[in-house]
Formats: structure tokens, sequence, C-alpha cells
């Protein structure tokens, strides 16, 4: 009786474990992806480097900008753009997570020290150079210490539905910074 209970607990508490797990390293992600798309608007490229990507967020800036209307323009279409100061990148983009430690940023959670792959490039769509980033961690990376079986079968699972065995924001292929989990 505890053999067929064990074969039936084992994978609701991998699925669980999975699911808190996942949510961790997605956090990241998002993090990633916001820190990007900052460094992205102020040098109109992304980096594909962890160290200049967080060296941006402890001390880079970010504009504050003020836009008003263009009082020569009777139809109200046109805005003037003022810069007014500058915010620190750190206090802008994370101030409201107390949890936020930028040093642990590039570190997939669970993996034992191992780091995001971390992409940029630009890709030709329509004749038209666009810049792209991807950052990624595989299941076998963020799951360790799990049933490796049930990773296996989970990755399997996902490899015969063409979907990537992990979690990745942004894309190097097509210009997207979605993640696969959204």
């Amino acid at each position: 009786a505890y053999l067929v209970y064990e074969s039936v607990m084992e994978p609701v508490r991998f699925n669980k474990e999975r699911d808190i797990r996942k949510s961790l390293v997605v956090q990241n992600l998002k993090d990633i992806r916001n820190a990007q798309m900052a460094y992205k608007s102020i040098y109109n490229k992304y980096t594909q480097s962890f160290d200049t990507l967080l060296e941006f967020i402890n001390n880079g800036e970010i504009p504050v900008v003020k836009m008003i209307p263009d009082p020569n323009d009777t139809t109200f279409t046109k805005s003037i753009k003022d810069t007014i100061a500058y915010i620190n990148v750190k206090d802008s983009l994370f101030s409201m997570r107390d949890d936020f430690k930028v040093n642990k940023l590039a570190i997939i959670p669970f993996s034992e020290g191992d780091t995001f792959n971390l992409e940029a490039g630009e890709i030709d769509k329509g004749n038209i150079m666009i810049q792209v980033f991807e950052a990624s961690a595989l299941n076998l990376q963020f799951l360790k210490g799990l049933n490796e079986q049930l990773i296996l079968n989970y990755n399997d699972l996902l490899e015969s539905s063409e979907q990537f065995p992990g979690l990745k924001v942004g894309s190097m292929v097509e210009a997207s910074t979605d993640g696969n989990w959204e």
C-alpha cells in the first residue's frame, strides 16, 4: 500500500516543487528583461554580458522626461520632451522589491551556482536590423535535486511538442521580449 501511495505522490510532489521553482526563475527572467529594456533605452542595443548589465543596474541612470504639448501646435499632436532629472536604474526598476538582490540576478535559483544563458545581437526583419536578446535556463539546471527521471520525462514532453526544455525570455530569431511561460 505504501509503494502504491508513493508512486502516486512522487509526481504530485515533483509538480508542486517544479511550480515553486519555476515561479522564482520566471521572476529573475522578468527582472533581466526589465533591465535589458532599460539598457536598450539608453544605449539602443541589448547587452550579452551580465557584468555590463549588473554595472548598469547598480550605477546607470535613466532620464525622467516631462512631455508638454507644443504651444504652437493647434492640433495638439506635437509635444516637447524635456529631461528634468535622472534616476538610478536600481531605484527606478526595483525599488518596490525588498527581496531584490542585484548580485543574484545572473544566478539560476536552485542550480548550485549556474548562471542564466544570456545572448544579444541583431536580426534582419524586412531589411531592418532589429536588436534582440534572449535569457534562458534549462529545466535540468533549476530542477536539480529533484527526481531525475521525472525531469527527463518533463523535458521529453516539452520537446515532443517542440517547446524549449526550460524557461526563457526574448528570442534570438524573432523580435520578441515575451517569455515562454506567458
